[in-house]
């Protein structure tokens, strides 16, 4: 027969665990939705962006909001089942006395607080606006270049061969991706689509160019347009793998295979080519820093 103090010791152990993973969630929720001011570590913003999706003043993706949410309820649903009884006594036990009353009174008022910071976050989201003042303020924080792009001669989702001079008196976002990719591929993909969204005056051109032109054929460019989002005149590029690693080598991007998996590890990177076709910025991701990079050249 189990004695009463082991049980007494796994009912507080139940309710220890139950606050643990309140307070972790209260610490994913935090880093998820708490606001980014300008001057925000990378780190911390590349964190929230791998994470949860979320940008510097945006919110989390699908997969995010999945993660928040389903994180916290899954760990409940297992800590019920794995010590039902003792965490129904341990519970009973705290709220029996004053002090656990207390604890449980604070805690109900922190996570109702937490609910309403966050209703508030949400609703308040994209309400103000990337003003022309503030994208200059922060093209300033970038380092500008003015290099001439390496020639592209690539095929698009639609069989067409496609060049930069087509695009020349229109900026141009340049970046590179794959479709195996689940890490940097969709962020970068998906700065670039927020930021040519918001840029309605200045129109670029979105090239997505393939770092995997082995399996990202062009049969296979418009599943990857469709499923990474890519509307109006946005392009994904491939080609020849021979051709596409020459445009690659030629735009100096760094990539490592995987021989075993076939992945690539590469960096994110974002080209901004002016209006006179010459490369202006070198950016690693962020439609804030996409957008203010854009509109102040």
């Amino acid at each position: 027969m189990t004695s009463a103090p082991s049980t007494t010791r796994r009912g507080s152990a139940a309710v220890a665990a139950l606050f643990l993973i309140g307070l972790v969630t209260a610490s994913w929720w935090a880093l998820a939705l708490w606001p980014v001011e300008a001057a925000a570590p990378e780190w911390y913003v590349r964190t929230r962006e791998v994470c949860f999706g979320a940008t510097r003043d945006g919110l989390p993706h699908a997969g995010g909001w999945i993660l928040l949410i389903g994180q916290p309820i899954g760990m409940v649903a297992l800590l019920a089942a794995v010590w039902p009884a003792d965490l129904r006594a341990g519970l009973s036990r705290l709220m029996s006395r004053v002090p656990g009353q207390v604890a449980a009174g604070a805690v109900a008022a922190a996570l109702i607080a937490g609910l309403g910071g966050v209703v508030v976050r949400v609703s308040g989201a994209g309400v103000e606006t990337f003003s022309a003042g503030a994208s200059r303020d922060g093209a300033a924080a970038l380092t500008r270049i003015d290099d001439a792009p390496p020639a592209m001669s690539l095929i698009d989702q639609k069989g067409e061969t496609v060049t930069l001079e087509a695009f020349r008196g229109r900026p141009v976002l340049v970046t590179f991706a794959f479709a195996h990719c689940e890490t940097v591929c969709p962020l970068v993909v998906a700065d670039v689509n927020a930021a040519a969204a918001r840029l309605t005056t200045e129109a670029p051109a979105v090239l997505v160019v393939t770092l995997d032109p082995w399996r990202d054929t062009p049969s296979r460019l418009g599943a990857m347009a469709q499923a990474w989002g890519l509307t109006g005149d946005a392009r994904v590029l491939s080609g020849e793998p021979m051709a596409v690693e020459r445009v690659l080598n030629a735009w100096r991007i760094p990539r490592i295979r995987n021989e075993r998996t076939g992945d690539l590890s590469h960096p994110s990177l974002v080209y901004v080519i002016n209006r006179d076709g010459r490369i202006t910025y070198a950016l690693p991701g962020g439609a804030d820093t996409i957008v203010a990079a854009v509109r102040a050249l």
